[in-house]
């Protein structure tokens, strides 16, 4: 069994931390850190829906996504996003994934006339930005529900379940759980994969960087998976917990 770059097993997920209510004014917000990745998520209600529900006639709610990398997030500072370029490709790409995630778990009817404004900012980055911003997003999210049931603005609890997201890759011939990022860069395999806390496929992303891979090594890769994302459900639970007392 290989030693990893940072002494984990190959199914060890890196340490794994929620800071609830970690802005002041955001109805929900998170710092979630993976290892040494840091991302702030924040969940911020306003009134309204798009324009193009109502155009389309659609009932309830909305639920919407922004990623950004903040400039010291990388050894070498990466430039500030917006302005007349607007995101990245590799951002809007992300935000469309943190989008796609959240409302899978979400009964958007049940919103009401509100529109979720989900914000995903990389304090530091080394590795799983994107998989540390969904499973984050979805803790600021239930907060943030939290508090727009406490002020009477919704009907029924509209939160079906949790999701979560994980990385896994073939790491120097083995199949690792939560590359970070020096193995990320030298993976034979990447993929991220996002789930439910029912046990269902919201999205799986897998890359063959060389040599493609096998069903055999990808079943391995989609176990170790499993077993990190049930971790991180945990985690999840834990910190809604104790944000609650």
């Amino acid at each position: 069994m290989v030693t990893r770059i940072d002494q984990r097993l190959p199914a060890d997920l890196r340490p794994v931390e929620f800071l609830p209510h970690f802005q002041r004014y955001p109805h929900g917000s998170v710092l979630v850190s993976f290892g040494a990745t840091r991302v702030i998520c924040s969940v911020s209600a306003v009134p309204g829906i798009p324009r193009w529900m109502k155009e389309q006639g659609k009932a309830g709610g909305w639920l919407t996504a922004e990623y950004a990398m903040l400039p010291g997030a990388t050894a070498d500072r990466c430039p500030r996003e917006g302005g007349r370029g607007g995101p990245s490709g590799r951002s809007q790409e992300i935000q469309r994934l943190v989008g796609r995630s959240l409302r899978a778990a979400v009964d958007l009817e049940k919103l009401g006339d509100h529109t979720l404004h989900v914000d995903c900012d990389v304090l530091d980055a080394d590795g799983g930005t994107r998989c540390a911003a969904i499973t984050g997003a979805s803790v600021a999210l239930e907060l943030a529900l939290r508090q727009l049931q406490a002020a009477g603005e919704l009907k029924e609890w509209p939160l079906r379940e949790h999701v979560a997201a994980v990385s896994v890759g073939i790491v120097a011939g083995e199949p690792a759980l939560d590359l970070c990022y020096a193995e990320d860069s030298a993976a034979a395999v990447d993929m991220n994969v996002v789930m439910t806390a029912g046990g269902r496929f919201v999205e799986v992303q897998g890359t063959a960087e060389g040599e493609p891979f096998d069903e055999e090594e990808m079943q391995a890769m989609l176990a170790l998976a499993r077993r990190g994302l049930a971790e991180l459900f945990a985690r999840q639970r834990q910190a809604l917990a104790a944000a609650a007392d």
